[in-house]
């Protein structure tokens, strides 16, 4: 059998599949991964969240990234290991898909909004950190190119991009949600992360003590690789379309 063949029967025989995706699935779309040679850390340092709050300065800075991408983390497409996620998905196989990834390429892939829980935000929008209030960014780049300090309209609290940067509290609501997914599933299927930033990393080990089979999908080994059923070193598109074909 290949492996994709066993991928596939392991997938067929389960009847609650949580998918867990990081960096490397939208390496494949062309979007850089963090802490590689050459990925967003190494070409710039990360903003703490306590200095984006306490200095104008830094907050004009981080600003300024968001509106030249120079993340690289928006505006890229889909690729063949989202799609075939999104087909999981639609045929009822996976129940949610919990997400490292700011890029929304799930939702782009066709993942409805509601199976997608983002543990590290979304980087295509900016919220209020006092209020919640939702902004789309580019409704905010006359405020910037006006070298205004970008602050709610409603509260006057800051706003900054939806997601969890250095230094900033986990999102309570979609950690406990992917927690309760890890225990749910009885296939817990890792794509793309290197599982060394916790505690996104301890949501494969949730779903294992709590019996679930993890299998874990991934350009290089990681630490959790002596705890899975299956480690695959190996292109997550490529494999994924094949697998799904299969099913």
């Amino acid at each position: 059998m290949t492996d994709a063949d066993i991928l596939a029967h392991m997938i067929r025989s389960a009847h609650r599949v949580a998918v867990f995706t990081g960096a490397g699935i939208s390496t494949e779309s062309g979007i850089p991964d963090f802490r590689s040679p050459g990925g967003v850390w190494s070409k710039m340092a990360p903003i703490m969240f306590q200095d984006f709050v306490a200095s104008r300065d830094v907050r004009r800075t981080a600003w300024t990234r968001v509106f030249n991408k120079t993340a690289g983390w928006t505006g890229a497409a889909p690729n063949a290991g989202h799609f075939a996620i999104a087909e999981l998905v639609g045929a009822g196989k996976v129940a949610a898909v919990i997400t490292q990834n700011v890029d929304n390429l799930h939702q782009d892939s066709g993942v409805p909004d509601r199976q997608v829980i983002e543990i590290h935000g979304n980087a295509t929008y900016a919220k209020c950190l006092t209020c919640s209030k939702r902004y789309e960014i580019e409704s905010l780049r006359p405020r910037w190119e006006a070298d205004e300090d970008i602050t709610c309209i409603f509260c006057t609290g800051l706003i900054k991009t939806a997601t969890i940067s250095f230094g900033q509290p986990m999102p309570e609501a979609e950690m406990e949600r992917a927690s309760e997914e890890a225990v749910l599933s009885d296939l817990f299927l890792v794509l793309g992360s290197s599982l060394v930033v916790y505690p996104a990393a301890g949501l494969p080990v949730t779903a294992k003590r709590a019996g679930s089979a993890l299998i874990i999908i991934n350009r290089e080994p990681t630490d959790l690789d002596p705890y899975a059923d299956l480690v695959l070193n190996t292109e997550i598109g490529p494999l994924m379309t094949d697998v799904v074909g299969r099913l």
